[in-house]
C-alpha cells in the first residue's frame, strides 16, 4: 500500500524504541483507509543530529511530519520556520508539520494533560498541583495545569533547576517532601523518568506520602502501572495513567498531520494491548 506518493511521519528520540506512537498512528491510518497516504516511522536520533533530520525534512518532498520526544523537544525549535504560541510559551515542540514548504512547530503534550483530566471529570480551577520534575516534560504539564487555573508548585531533586522553572512559569517551589506538605496538594503529577526503564523500581515520592484524597497522574505509559501508580491505587487515590495523556496528545497530533480526527477506540486498544 506504500508508494512513492505516501507521506511519512517520523518520531525521533534517544531512546525511541519504547515508543508506541507508530503502532497507534498506523492503526488509525488503516482504520480510516489512509494507509496509502501516510505511514508513521520511528528513528533513534542523537540530539546533535536533530538539525540534519530537519534538513532532510526540507529536502524530501514526502517527509511530511516530525514528532519529537525526549531529548529533542527544545533543540528542534531553533531549526523551524514558525512556532505556535502555546509551544513558544512552553518552550518545547513535539510536533512539526510541513505546509507549503514551511516547517511549523506545535506542542500537543499540554492538550494531552488537560483532556485527560477532563475525561475523568476533574476540574482544575484553583486546584493545588505538585509537579514532580523540572525537565522538558514538566514544561507542558505546568503550562496545561496553569492554563486551566491550577496553582502549581514544582519539586525537583535539583532545587536550582526547580527554582529556574518556577521563575519562568511563576510557580512556587517545594524544597522538602514531607507528609504534611504533600497532604496539602490535590494533584500529584510525575513528570520525571522515575518508573520507566531503567528506573522501574523507583518512584518520585518516598513511600507513604500519597493519600486517598490525591489525584495521581503519571506521565509514564510503559509500564502501565509504575511504582508511583501502584501506591496510589493501594491507598485508594484517583489515578490517571500515562497512556491516557499519550492518546489525547496523539489525537491532536493526528489532526495536525492529516486534518482528520482519529478513532480514539483504536488508539486505546493499541496501547492497552
Amino acid at each position: 500500500m506504500i508508494s512513492a506518493h505516501t507521506k511519512f511521519i517520523v518520531i525521533i528520540g534517544d531512546p525511541v524504541n519504547h515508543s508506541l506512537s507508530p503502532s497507534m498512528h498506523n492503526a488509525c491510518y488503516k482504520q480510516l483507509g489512509l494507509s496509502e497516504q501516510y505511514v508513521y516511522l520511528a528513528a533513534r536520533t542523537n540530539v546533535t543530529d536533530v538539525e540534519h533530520v530537519v534538513q532532510a525534512m526540507r529536502a524530501m518532498d514526502n517527509f511530511h511530519g516530525l514528532t519529537c520526544t525526549q531529548p529533542h523537544k527544545v533543540e528542534v525549535m531553533g531549526h523551524l520556520d514558525w512556532i505556535d504560541s502555546h509551544a513558544l510559551a512552553i518552550g518545547a515542540v513535539n510536533t512539526v508539520v510541513k505546509r507549503d514548504g514551511k516547517l511549523k512547530g506545535y506542542n500537543t503534550d499540554w492538550i494531552g494533560v488537560s483532556r485527560s483530566f477532563e475525561k475523568h471529570g476533574i476540574g482544575l480551577s484553583e486546584k493545588r498541583a505538585l509537579v514532580l520534575g523540572a525537565g522538558g516534560a514538566s514544561r507542558a504539564v505546568i503550562y496545561g495545569l496553569k492554563r486551566k487555573g491550577s496553582k502549581v508548585t514544582v519539586f525537583n531533586r535539583s532545587i536550582d533547576k526547580a527554582r529556574l522553572l518556577g521563575e519562568e512559569f511563576e510557580c512556587d517551589v517545594l524544597t522538602e517532601l514531607t507528609s504534611s506538605t504533600i497532604s496539602k496538594f490535590d494533584i500529584l503529577f510525575n513528570a520525571t523518568p522515575l518508573g520507566m526503564h531503567p528506573y522501574e523500581t523507583e518512584s518520585p515520592l518516598p513511600q507513604g506520602l500519597i493519600q486517598a484524597h490525591h489525584v495521581v497522574f503519571d506521565a509514564i505509559y510503559a509500564p502501565k502501572e509504575t511504582v508511583f501508580i501502584k501506591e496510589a491505587l493501594h491507598v485508594g487515590a484517583t489515578v490517571i495513567y500515562g497512556w491516557e495523556m499519550l492518546i489525547h496528545q496523539g489525537f491532536s497530533q493526528f489532526e495536525l498531520y492529516t486534518g482528520m480526527k482519529p478513532p480514539l477506540d483504536v488508539m486505546e486498544q493499541i496501547l492497552l494491548n
